[in-house]
């Protein structure tokens, strides 16, 4: 079977980490780890609460080891980058199951724009408002 990688738009979402990043378990029997299957790098998951037009839902995004800053705490704004969504279908034994997997290539923190810089009113501003002559 296929698998098939569909792209996510993430303009106008807000994503926010709701829990640490940890490695990915790929066999929970064993406690072996996922890796990349191009590079080899160890997967991480972490789950984040996306945010639109005031409903949320919380995704779990599988990303590379090394693009997963440290420094992200509970609650920071991030951006998924080249966001993708997994669908999968097992069938094992009779039993079945389905489901989506999503992942990125990296998580970014989200910066706060900085503040517009104050600037000195100009000279006509001033004369306007009565000041100088």
């Amino acid at each position: 079977m296929a698998f098939i990688s569909i792209p996510v738009r993430t303009d106008g979402i807000t994503y926010s980490v709701a829990t640490p990043s940890s490695p990915k378990i790929k066999d929970i029997r064993t406690g072996e780890v996922a890796t990349h299957r191009e590079t080899g790098e160890t997967l991480h998951t972490v789950q984040v609460l996306a945010t639109v037009d005031g409903t949320a839902d919380l995704i779990k995004v599988t990303v590379p080891q090394s693009k997963v800053p440290q420094e992200l705490a509970i609650g920071t704004q991030v951006r998924p980058v080249n966001l993708t969504a997994n669908p999968w279908v097992r069938h094992d034994s009779g039993n079945c199951g389905d489901g989506v997997t999503y992942r990125a290539d990296a998580l970014e923190p989200v910066t706060a724009a900085p503040a517009p810089a104050k600037t000195a009113p100009a000279a006509d501003q001033i004369k306007a408002a009565g000041g100088a002559k």
